[in-house]
C-alpha cells in the first residue's frame, strides 16, 4: 500500500516531468517557426515570442521582459529596436522614468491576431478527442497552477 507521501511525491514528479515537456515543446524554436508559417506573417523567430508577449503583458518594461524571455536586458533591448523599426511596438518610458516600456503598436495587434488564429487552429488538433468538459477542467487548473507558481516561494 502506497502511503500519502509517497503518492504526493510520485503525483509531484509526474507534474514536473509533465512541465518539463510542456517546457521543452514550448521553447524548441521549430514551434515559434511552425507558429509563424502557419500565421502566414513574416517575424524572425527570436522576435516572435517578444511581440506576444507584448501584446498579452503590455505595456511591458524592457527588463521584465527579459526575465521572462531568459535573455539579458542588452540583447532584449537590441530586438525589441528591431520590433520597432517593424512598427510592430512601440518603446516609450514608463512611470518610472529610468525604465523603459513596450506597447503593442496595431500593426503588431494585427499581426498577433494572426498569430492567435493559427494558434486556435493548432491547439484544435492539439485537444482533438478531449470533450469540452475535459478542455474546460484543464483550463482552469492550469490557470489555478499558473497563479500559485506565481506566487513567492516562502521562506
Amino acid at each position: 500500500m502506497t502511503s500519502t507521501k509517497n503518492l504526493q511525491y510520485t503525483q509531484i514528479r509526474a507534474l514536473h516531468g509533465a512541465v518539463l515537456d510542456i517546457v521543452a515543446v514550448m521553447n524548441r524554436p521549430q514551434r515559434d517557426a511552425e507558429m509563424v508559417r502557419a500565421a502566414g506573417i513574416r517575424l524572425d523567430r527570436a522576435l516572435f515570442p517578444l511581440l506576444v508577449l507584448v501584446e498579452r503583458l503590455g505595456p511591458l518594461a524592457l527588463g521584465e521582459l527579459a526575465d521572462r524571455v531568459g535573455r539579458d536586458h542588452t540583447t532584449i533591448s537590441r530586438q525589441a529596436a528591431r520590433l520597432e523599426e517593424l512598427g510592430l511596438i512601440a518603446r516609450r518610458p514608463g512611470e518610472d522614468r529610468r525604465v523603459r516600456e513596450a506597447v503593442i503598436t496595431p500593426a503588431g495587434k494585427a499581426m498577433t491576431d494572426r498569430i492567435d488564429a493559427a494558434r486556435e487552429r493548432i491547439m484544435q488538433r492539439t485537444f482533438d478527442g478531449w470533450t469540452a468538459e475535459e478542455v474546460e477542467t484543464f483550463v482552469r487548473l492550469m490557470r489555478r497552477y499558473a497563479d500559485a507558481m506565481m506566487q513567492p516561494p516562502d521562506p
